[in-house]
C-alpha cells in the first residue's frame, strides 16, 4: 500500500496505546516499514519511517496500535518521547489546530500483493503475507476487551500443576484460574493478560503479560466459569543469560487460594472452523500448545456429547526433549481415531535434531490432501524461530503435489484457514 498526505502544517501521527498494549509483538513482526520498535515498557512508532500501510491494525489484539493524533509537523512524538509515556497525551485544543494549515487525512491506494512473489526466502515478508487476519467463516463471536488495567478481574488459582518432568530451568505449570461471578467469555485460540504486581526498574505498575487460553469455551472444568493456562518457568532468556521473568514466576509460584489479577480477553482472528466437517492442523512447540489444547478438548467434548461431526485433527508438536514436552503423557491417552499425533524432538542425545517441520516432511502426502481440501485450518503457535521452517515446508509440499502457493497461499490467507501466533 502507498499513502499519500497533503502539504501542510499538521500531520495524523499514528500512536500505540501504552495503557492497553499487552506487548505480544504482533505489531511489530507485521509493519513492513520497520517504523515499530520496543523497550522493556513501551511499543512506539517511528513517525519518521511509518507510511500507514495499516497492516498491523487488524491483527492487534486489544486495539491498542489503533490510535493517532493530530500534531504540528515541527512537533511530532519522537520515539524518545513515547517511550517514556505511561498514557497517550490528550488531543491538542481545537483553537491551535484551527489556526495551522491542517493537513488532509491520508488516503490509501491499495496495490497488489500477490503472496510470495517476491518474498523468496524473506522469512518477514513470507509470514506478514501468508497468515490470515481474519477468522474462519463459521468461528464464534470473540467478545475483546471486557476488562483493562483499570478494571480487573480478580482471578482465583483453584489449580497449580506442573506439566513437563525437567528441572527448574524447565518447569512448565498448568495453571486454572477461576473468575467467579464475572462475565468473562472464552474461546479456544484467544489470550487474556495477568497484572503481575509490583513496579519496574523506572518504578511503574508492571504492565499485563498475555498468555494463550489452554482451556475451552466451557471452560477447563466443563460448566463453570474458569480457565487454564499454560505458563513457562522463564530463568534464562534465549541467548541464555540468567534471567527472572515477572510474570511466568509469579504464576508459577501462586498456590490455590491465591488472587491474580486479570485482563482481557483477546484475540478475534486465531479461532477455530465450528463447521461440520472442517479439519484442522495444529503446529506448535513448547507453550504453544495451549491454544492447541484448547481447540482439541473441545473437539473431544463434542465428540463424547455425539453432537459434532468432526473432521479430521492433526498435531505436530516439538520440543527439545520429552521431559519439557507439556501434557507429553496425556497425549498418548487420546484415542487415535480423534488425533493424529507426530512429535518432534530437537535434543535427545544420541539422535539428530528433529523439528517440527521435519515431521511435516514426512507426512507431505497426507498434508498435501489437506492443503488442497477448502475445509482444512493451519494453526501454528510457538516461538518465532519455528515460523521460517513451517511456512516454507508447507509452501514446498503445496507445490510438490502441484499446487500452486501464491493462488493457494492466498486462499488461506483470505479465508482465514492459516493463522500464525509466533513470539
Amino acid at each position: 500500500m502507498a499513502v499519500a498526505v497533503t502539504a501542510g502544517s499538521t500531520v495524523r501521527q499514528h500512536l500505540i496505546d501504552p495503557e492497553i498494549c499487552i506487548r505480544c509483538d504482533t505489531c511489530e513482526q507485521m509493519c513492513p516499514e520497520r517504523a515499530i520498535s520496543h523497550d522493556d515498557a513501551n511499543y512506539v512508532v517511528d513517525p519518521g519511517t511509518c507510511k500507514e500501510t495499516k497492516d498491523c491494525i487488524m491483527p492487534c489484539p486489544t486495539g491498542a496500535i489503533d490510535n493517532w493524533r493530530t500534531v504540528p509537523r515541527a512537533e511530532t512524538y519522537s520515539v524518545a518521547a513515547q517511550l517514556s509515556w505511561s498514557s497517550l497525551p490528550d488531543e491538542l485544543p481545537t483553537d491551535r489546530l484551527a489556526a495551522l494549515d491542517v493537513a488532509v487525512a491520508p488516503t490509501y491506494a491499495a496495490v497488489g500483493d500477490p503472496l510470495l512473489a517476491a518474498a523468496g526466502d524473506d522469512v518477514s515478508v513470507l509470514a506478514r503475507q501468508a497468515g490470515a487476519t481474519v477468522p474462519p467463516w463459521s468461528a464464534a463471536h470473540a467478545y475483546v476487551n471486557l476488562y483493562g488495567a483499570t478494571n480487573p478481574v480478580a482471578a482465583k488459582v483453584v489449580g497449580n500443576m506442573r506439566v513437563t518432568e525437567a528441572g527448574r530451568e524447565y518447569e512448565t505449570h498448568h495453571i486454572i484460574l477461576d473468575v467467579g461471578r464475572a462475565p468473562f467469555p472464552l474461546l479456544e485460540g484467544q489470550s487474556i493478560g495477568v497484572i503481575p504486581p509490583g513496579v519496574d526498574a523506572a518504578g511503574r505498575p508492571y504492565r499485563a503479560r498475555q498468555y494463550s487460553v489452554a482451556s475451552p469455551r466451557d471452560g477447563e472444568r466443563p460448566g463453570h466459569n474458569n480457565l487454564s493456562l499454560t505458563v513457562k518457568r522463564v530463568v534464562v532468556d534465549r541467548e541464555g543469560n540468567p534471567v527472572r521473568g515477572v510474570a511466568s514466576n509469579y504464576l508459577c509460584d501462586r498456590a490455590i487460594g491465591d488472587e491474580v489479577q486479570v485482563v482481557g480477553p483477546f484475540g478475534t482472528t486465531f479461532l477455530m472452523p465450528n463447521h461440520p466437517g472442517s479439519h484442522i492442523v495444529m503446529i506448535c512447540t513448547g507453550t504453544g500448545s495451549a491454544p492447541m489444547r484448547a481447540m482439541l478438548l473441545w473437539r473431544l467434548r463434542q465428540r463424547d456429547a455425539g453432537t459434532f461431526e468432526s473432521g479430521k485433527l492433526m498435531l505436530f508438536f516439538g520440543a527439545r526433549t520429552t521431559k519439557e514436552l507439556p501434557y507429553f503423557g496425556r497425549l498418548h491417552k487420546i484415542p487415535k481415531d480423534v488425533i493424529d499425533v507426530d512429535l518432534a524432538f530437537s535434543r535427545i542425545p544420541d539422535q539428530p535434531r528433529r523439528y517440527v517441520q521435519d515431521a511435516m516432511r514426512e507426512r507431505s502426502a497426507d498434508l498435501a490432501v489437506l492443503l488442497a481440501d477448502p475445509e482444512s485450518y493451519f494453526f501454528v503457535c510457538g516461538l518465532r524461530a519455528m515460523e521460517e521452517g513451517v511456512l516454507l515446508t508447507l509452501k514446498t509440499i503445496a507445490e510438490g503435489a502441484g499446487l500452486d502457493w501464491v493462488t493457494l497461499g492466498a486462499a488461506l490467507k483470505r479465508e482465514g484457514r492459516l493463522h500464525l501466533e509466533t513470539y
